[in-house]
């Protein structure tokens, strides 16, 4: 049995006993955006430090939790902070929990996260859906050996965000009257924000939006055959010839301001599937 195989088998026997039923849809949660655990009928929540094989979140607005619940109607497991690249840690381990979701029964994966804007129509406090995405992280959680049994060498990403979840969120969205926007993230390593001249340079090569994450646990949701849907929270804005400096506390407030929103939108999306 390879190391990844037995490790998901070591984490699923501490979890599984502890479960009411099979979760049907796992849910990362980024920065400021933990508010939706609240909505979750939590029957049980566990510290990331009790998980085998979870590595530990260091970002101060990420709480470490992994509640399992119902949302929407479903059993969900939902990961209250998320592990990024720019911790230290490896591809590998900032997406184990993405193969745990697979490994647990889950059938689709809803990420959010916060990011800057690059595209001069968008605003911070905006919401977007996240239709394609581009990696600039340097890496790449599929790096090394295959292991056949959780998915193919060479995955297909023609659709990494699933068109028929975009399409039921869209709807949920016009329901609640919210106005979304729709476009391309593109990940970088972080933790520092963007040059005016890396600004340009992202936009010019397609981003609406750029963050330090996602894009990771997206491959590995579709490289284990997930369906995978990413919404994204607008904190900050990158427009390279007005470029203001950026400051954590605005950029917590924007996330706060506008979780309600995604958080009825992720909801609706979850009762939809």
């Amino acid at each position: 049995m390879s190391q990844i195989l037995k490790q998901l088998d070591e984490t699923v026997a501490a979890l599984k006993p502890r479960l009411a039923k099979t979760p049907e849809v796992g849910i990362i949660l980024g920065t400021g955006l933990g508010g939706l655990a609240k909505e979750i009928r939590v029957d049980v929540s566990i510290e990331y430090s009790d998980v085998p094989h979870f590595v530990e979140s260091t970002v101060e607005s990420h709480h470490g939790k992994l509640h399992f619940g119902m949302l929407g109607g479903k059993y969900v497991m939902a990961l209250q902070g998320r592990f990024h690249y720019y911790e230290g840690y490896t591809m590998q381990e900032i997406t184990y929990p993405v193969r745990v979701m697979k490994a647990l029964g889950c059938r689709a994966m809803l990420v959010s996260n916060a990011c800057g804007c690059v595209n001069p129509l968008y605003r911070a406090g905006d919401l977007m859906i996240m239709d394609d995405h581009i990696n600039l992280l340097g890496d790449n959680p599929l790096v090394g050996p295959n292991e056949d049994k959780l998915g193919p060498r060479f995955p297909d990403m023609s659709e990494p965000y699933s068109k028929r979840l975009i399409g039921l969120a869209e709807q949920v969205s016009m329901q609640l009257a919210y106005k979304v926007q729709r476009g391309t993230y593109v990940a970088v390593a972080g933790p520092n924000l963007e040059t005016r001249a890396e600004y340009r340079m992202l936009r010019m090569i397609g981003a609406d939006v750029v963050g330090m994450s996602t894009v990771p646990e997206v491959i590995v949701a579709n490289h284990t055959g997930l369906e995978a849907f990413g919404m994204s929270i607008v904190t900050d804005e990158g427009f390279a010839d007005c470029l203001k400096p950026a400051v954590i506390e605005h950029i917590l407030k924007n996330a706060a301001e506008a979780e309600p929103k995604m958080t009825k939108i992720m909801t609706g999306l979850i009762e939809r599937m």
